[in-house]
Order: C-alpha cells, then structure tokens, then sequence
C-alpha cells in the first residue's frame, strides 16, 4: 500500500514538473520557467535598446518564423522590418523545447538578448536542422555577427497562424 501511495506521488510529481504546461483560461502553453509576460517588446524595439550594449534583460513578443526540426531545440523569430534577419532563439540549458509545428504563431519570451558571432559550423548546423537543401547548407562561407535571444520561458499564445 505504501509502495503504491509513493508511485502514485512519484507519478504526480513527475506530471507537475513537465516543461510544458497549459493554460486554460487563455489557451496558451508555457515552456521552460513560467513568467508574467509584463512590458514585453517587439524584436524592432528590442534592436533599438541594444544600440550600443552587447546583452540586455528582456520579455520579447513576437512571431515564429522556423523551429529546430530535430527536436525543437531553437527557434527564430520574424522582424517587420524589411532586410532584417530573424532572431535566433535558444533554450536556457537546453531545459525546454518547442513542438515543431508553430511557424506563425505569436510567442512571448522571458530571457535575454545579446550579440555574438554565429561560426560557420552552427549557421550550417542549424540549416541542417531547418531541414534546408544540401546546396543552401554548403553556401554558408562566412560567419555572422548577430542579435540572439537565450530564452529562460516561453508561452505559445492560443490562436490560429
């Protein structure tokens, strides 16, 4: 009896402490740490505040462009600024990742962005994760400095693409 009670609160424990968890009353699902999504920014007003700083704490809004197809271990997200590449999202020790399937949907990110210099090697392991041809793959020749975001939490907003 105490064997079975122990499982039962082993089971209980392990369903509570998923990475992904739902939010009923606004039909949205969070990842990684919960957060309040308080005074967050648009990816134009976050490049606007990084003038001049090379990371900032920050709670970024914004739209999924792609998603990590092999496990959902990155993501980026669109700028409305024409010419401007998305942001390249990463998950806080690889703790959560994202379903596959979200490219369109609005997310809020608790975390922080700063500046680095992508390698060769990771913009062609991430094309490779996009799934992209093994023609684009090759085409990257040079590495690329850049705006990224390490996100500590992410909810997924209800809602159609």
């Amino acid at each position: 009896m105490i064997r079975k009670a122990l499982f039962l609160f082993l089971i209980a424990g392990l369903m509570a402490g998923c990475s992904a968890s739902k939010d009923s009353a606004a039909g949205s699902q969070t990842f990684g740490e919960a957060f309040r999504p308080k005074k967050a920014m648009t990816y134009e007003e976050l490049r606007a505040k990084m003038a001049g700083q090379d990371s900032l704490a920050a709670t970024l809004t914004g739209t999924v462009v792609e998603v990590c197809q092999v496990k959902g271990c990155w993501m980026t997200i669109a700028s409305k600024d024409a010419g401007v590449d998305p942001i390249m999202v990463r998950f806080k020790d690889y703790g959560f990742f994202m379903p596959k399937d979200i490219s369109g949907r609005q997310v809020v990110m608790n975390g922080y962005a700063f500046r680095n210099v992508t390698t060769v090697e990771e913009l062609r392991h991430y094309a490779e994760d996009a799934g992209k041809s093994k023609a684009e793959i090759e085409a990257i020749a040079a590495p690329k400095e850049e705006l990224q975001f390490l996100a500590s939490g992410v909810i997924l907003l209800n809602g159609q693409k």
